[in-house]
């Protein structure tokens, strides 16, 4: 089950750590990865995720730890949809991850 995303703007890394269950510094590293991956900066230089970049964070690591990806393939796969051309395996991604985000849903609604 993918985990839920709490509903507002930005998140510390901390925060995102928690959500995705990653380290920060592994989150640092794929920042400098993925190039969709793009925090704002505070006046401090701390970095802010939006919901968008923690879904994206989400999707990197199921490509590289469910579907085996690395992560020279997953930047490329990602680069390829971007441009329009999805495949199958994707729409299967994409449908799982509505149907996790529906039943997170129905969850709350219970």
């Amino acid at each position: 089950m993918d985990p839920v995303i709490p509903d507002k703007m930005y998140f510390k890394i901390g925060e995102v750590s928690e959500i995705t269950g990653l380290e920060s510094h592994v989150l640092r590293f794929w920042e400098s990865e993925f190039k969709n991956i793009k925090p704002r900066r505070t006046s401090t230089g701390q970095r802010m995720y939006r919901k968008n970049d923690i879904q994206l964070i989400l999707y990197i690591k199921h490509l590289l730890h469910n579907e085996k990806f690395t992560i020279q393939g997953a930047r490329k796969y990602i680069e390829s949809e971007s441009s329009g051309s999805k495949t199958v395996n994707t729409a299967k991604v994409d449908i799982a991850f509505i149907r996790n985000e529906l039943e997170e849903i129905l969850k709350m609604l219970e």
